[in-house]
C-alpha cells in the first residue's frame, strides 16, 4: 500500500509533538527494503498517533479483516512510556474510538498484546483494562516482530479473534511466512453476548497502525505493513 493510502485518525498528538514520516535511517527487519515508517516523540505528552486506511471498501470495512506487519519498540530515552500496535475494527476516524489492537505492551520486557479499547490508550500494560490475551515470551527493546490479526465476524454476531507470528530469521520479508499460533494466545472469541471481554463484539470498522506516547524520544517502526478485508 502507499503512502497515500492511510489517513491519521483525528485528534491524535500533532507533528510537533510526534514526529513521523517514512525513512532509510533505521535498520530494516531481514529481507526489509530501502524504507521504514517511524514515529519519535518530541515531548512527553500523553496521547496516540494512528492510521488507517483510507482505501475504497477498506474505510470502513463491512466486516472483519486481517491485518499483518513488522512492527519494533525501537531503543531510545527508555524502556517503557509508548507501546506500537496494529489495529482492526475501530469504530471512528479518532483516536478516541474503540478498535482491537495487538501490539507491544508499554512494559520492560516487553510482550505481544492483544486489547480491545481506546487507540489512544495504546497497549499500557499486558494485564490491565482491556486486555484479551497476552503473549507467553517476552522481548527486548530493538527486536523486529512480524505479527499477523485475523478479526472475523461471524454471522451469529460473534468475533473470532486469532494471533500469529512469522520467525523472521527464518521466514524474512520476500518469503512466504510460516504464520504460526503465539504462544499463550490461543484464540479469542468476542462473543455476541458481551460475556468473554465485557462489551458487545466489534464486527465492521477501519484498520491500520499507530503508536501510544507518554514521554520523550520513545521511537517506534513499522515496516510491510499488508490489510485485508472479510468478504
Amino acid at each position: 500500500m502507499a503512502q497515500t493510502d492511510w489517513t491519521y485518525l483525528n485528534d491524535g498528538l500533532d507533528i510537533a509533538t510526534v514526529d513521523r514520516g517514512v525513512t532509510s535511517g533505521v535498520e530494516r527487519p531481514p529481507g526489509g527494503g530501502n524504507f521504514l515508517f517511524a514515529f519519535n516523540s518530541l515531548t512527553s505528552a500523553e496521547g496516540a498517533v494512528a492510521l488507517f486506511a483510507n482505501l475504497p471498501d477498506f474505510a470502513l470495512m463491512a466486516k472483519g479483516g486481517s491485518i499483518r506487519g513488522c512492527i519494533q519498540r525501537g531503543p531510545g530515552g527508555g524502556a517503557t512510556g509508548f507501546s506500537p500496535f496494529f489495529f482492526l475494527c475501530g469504530q471512528g476516524t479518532s483516536v478516541n474510538d474503540t478498535a482491537y489492537l495487538l501490539g507491544l505492551s508499554d512494559d520492560d520486557p516487553h510482550r505481544i498484546v492483544l486489547r480491545k479499547g481506546a487507540v489512544s490508550v495504546g497497549l499500557p500494560d499486558s494485564e490491565g483494562q482491556g486486555v484479551l490475551l497476552a503473549s507467553g515470551e517476552s522481548f527486548s527493546q530493538g527486536n523486529w516482530l512480524h505479527l499477523r490479526l485475523d478479526v472475523i465476524a461471524n454471522d451469529n454476531g460473534d468475533v473470532v479473534i486469532h494471533v500469529f507470528e512469522n520467525d523472521l530469521d527464518a521466514h524474512p520479508i520476500g518469503t512466504s511466512p510460516d504464520w504460526q499460533s503465539v504462544g499463550g494466545m490461543s484464540q479469542f472469541i468476542d462473543d455476541h453476548l458481551g460475556i468473554n471481554s465485557g462489551t458487545q463484539p466489534l464486527t465492521s470498522g477501519r484498520g491500520g497502525f499507530g503508536c501510544a506516547f507518554k514521554d520523550v524520544t520513545r521511537r517506534a517502526y513499522f515496516d510491510h505493513i499488508e490489510l485485508l478485508r472479510q468478504t
